[in-house]
């Protein structure tokens, strides 16, 4: 959805060679002059696939600059995820520039964190904040009814254009959102997880979109904008997560806002396991290990820390940190905590602050497997085996068991 990882593919269509042509191209470029050249180039081919859903090229390009050159693949990532949030929407002879917007909730419970659909009266106090403190004056507003999971968010570029291309449309006619909303996938209860009222943003073709943008007397910092937005939004939040500690981040184009709150809640993750493992097993995060281990195919795609209690061999539960973008592990150094603002070190000192002490790394990496029947992560133990987290038989039910 928000970030992206190499994918390891046999070939690559002549679709995808174009486009990676034309990112060296760009990457090499000498001028100003010739940027614009390519860059538009690469524009159009990028539109064209879009509009054609072919996400497979786009993807297959992506992992071939970022093999021969990391400036190109920059540019190539930048601009696909440009033309998948933004565009500009001619209507009745006046063109409008419109961007998608993420409004990220950052949630942690001992419950479960809702999803689904949002009522009329939420839509509307999110809108009327919105027109407020956060978008332009002469803005225009389309806001999905639907709290998003991550698991309801689109998870590509070409879709991502679509719902782009739907809101754009229902912003500037004040029409009606046509999306189907019944047909979601299940969200995956989880203690700590992001939420996000999906919506776009629609402004005169060269004006301001945001308020920050706008000249006095009605320009705002960013910093004020989100002082406000806290404020603001803070009783209609607490209204549709209830029993959920919560942090809103400040509404932003949609790509950006996804990967900002995908890192915020990863230390969240383990924090929220470790107060819930307090809760239900009536044990202080001393008496608790951590098992933390790298897992991927070639390289580490993602960490696994898997929670015991200390002096025991079986695993109760587990949590995934993910790496995004340019996030890499050497496979060298998978537990190496030495290496300065390395995942491995964040996990090492988030799991440190919330009082579990007993911490052992693997250092080899393991295959991403799941489980065959239920689907979930599977965790390592501290043998070094690849087993189900599984809480005690006599765990309180009045609670939904994580995985």
């Amino acid at each position: 959805m928000s970030s992206y990882r190499p994918k390891n593919s046999s070939r690559i269509s002549p679709e995808a060679e174009r486009l990676v042509s034309d990112a060296l191209s760009l990457a090499a470029s000498g001028s100003r002059v010739e940027d614009i050249f390519w860059e538009t180039k690469l524009l159009d081919r990028l539109l064209r696939l879009l509009h054609a859903q072919n996400q497979n090229a786009i993807e297959s390009a992506l992992d071939q600059t970022l093999k021969i050159n990391p400036i190109a693949f920059d540019s190539l990532a930048e601009n696909a995820e440009t033309l998948a949030e933004s565009l500009t929407l001619e209507q009745d002879g006046k063109s409008w520039d419109v961007v998608l917007i993420a409004i990220p909730i950052i949630a942690r419970t001992r419950y479960s964190i809702p999803s689904g659909k949002l009522s009329s009266e939420s839509i509307a106090a999110t809108g009327n904040l919105l027109h407020d403190q956060i978008v332009a004056q002469d803005a225009l507003i389309a806001l999905v009814p639907w709290l998003y999971s991550i698991d309801q968010m689109p998870h590509s570029h070409c879709q991502t254009r679509l719902l782009l291309e739907k809101l754009a449309s229902a912003a500037v006619n004040a029409g009606e959102i046509k999306l189907e909303l019944r047909d979601m996938p299940e969200t995956i209860p989880v203690l700590a997880d992001p939420r996000y009222i999906v919506g776009a943003v629609a402004a005169p073709s060269g004006g301001p979109i945001f308020r920050w943008q706008e000249d006095t007397p009605r320009r705002q910092e960013r910093s004020v904008c989100l002082q406000n937005w806290q404020t603001g939004m803070q009783d209609t939040v607490a209204a549709i997560m209830p029993g959920c500690e919560f942090e809103l981040s400040l509404p932003e184009a949609y790509f950006t806002n996804c990967r900002e709150a995908d890192r915020k809640i990863r230390p969240l993750s383990i924090l929220a396991a470790v107060n819930y493992l307090e809760s239900m097993l009536n044990v202080e995060p001393a008496g608790l290990s951590c098992i933390i281990a790298g897992f991927g195919d070639e390289q580490c795609d993602e960490y696994r820390i898997s929670f015991a209690l200390k002096g025991s061999k079986e695993i109760l539960y587990g949590v995934v940190w993910p790496l995004y973008d340019r996030e890499t592990v050497a496979n060298d150094s998978i537990n190496d905590i030495s290496i300065e603002d390395s995942p491995i070190r964040e996990i090492y000192d988030t799991i440190k602050n919330s009082g579990v002490e007993d911490q052992l790394r693997h250092a080899e990496l393991f295959s991403l497997e799941m489980c065959e029947d239920c689907g979930v992560p599977m965790f390592v133990d501290r043998a070094g085996e690849i087993v189900h987290a599984e809480m005690p038989d006599d765990t309180p039910s009045q609670q939904p068991l994580f995985h």
